[in-house]
């Protein structure tokens, strides 16, 4: 193996190691000796890398904000119904949360601290927001979905996908829940959603 192509390996496993650490175990504080230890490589490497343990982090959350940024453009950007949209828009969010239980958690925790999450140009946003509530607009017309303004919609729709990830461990305990049991309510949920948007 190149020296080069080593590196790069060495490169790509730090960061994927911080993001399971970040994500999946919610490990936010983790430190640089702790991601170093997790990844089994010597610490120094991290700061021959990323410079700083800040800039391992910023980075790791713009990856996986461009990531997730890129898949939500394909579906509100494709000419599918928008009942389909919002059905692959549920199974992103819930299979995205499935695998990173934390990170929205995560992104919302480096907003509070006045951080960049990486969001898409004013201009991209505008862009899917225009097309995406113009095709709300139409179907609520065609008395498909109840009416309503589009950013209520939106807010609703967001809520019924994220309250039941982001507030899991307290229903689990209030209700006795397994994990067993909660995944199943999980991969119910889509269909509730969609029976509950939409009229028909």
């Amino acid at each position: 193996m190149s020296i080069q192509k080593k590196e790069d390996v060495t490169y790509e496993l730090i960061v994927q190691t911080a993001k399971n650490l970040f994500f999946k175990e919610g490990k936010f504080n983790a430190t640089t000796q702790e991601i170093a230890d997790a990844a089994g490589v010597n610490r120094t490497l991290i700061n021959y890398y990323f410079r700083s343990r800040n800039a391992l982090f910023d980075l790791v959350l713009k990856l996986a904000k461009e990531e997730e940024d890129k898949k939500q453009e394909m579906i509100v950007m494709s000419d599918l119904p928008i009942r389909e949209k919002l059905d692959q828009f549920i199974d992103l969010h819930f299979e995205t949360a499935k695998e990173y239980p934390y990170m929205e958690i995560y992104i919302v925790t480096q907003l509070n601290q006045n951080a960049s999450c990486h969001f898409k140009s004013d201009t991209q946003i505008q862009k899917m927001t225009k097309k995406f509530f113009s095709e709300l607009e139409k179907e609520m017309e065609l008395g498909n979905i109840q009416k309503m303004e589009p950013i209520q919609f939106l807010l609703n729709f967001i809520s019924m996908i994220s309250f039941p990830i982001g507030m899991r461990p307290l229903i689990q305990q209030a209700l006795g829940l397994s994990d067993k049991q909660y995944d199943k309510i999980i991969s119910e949920r889509k269909e509730v959603i969609l029976n509950t948007i939409f009229k028909s």
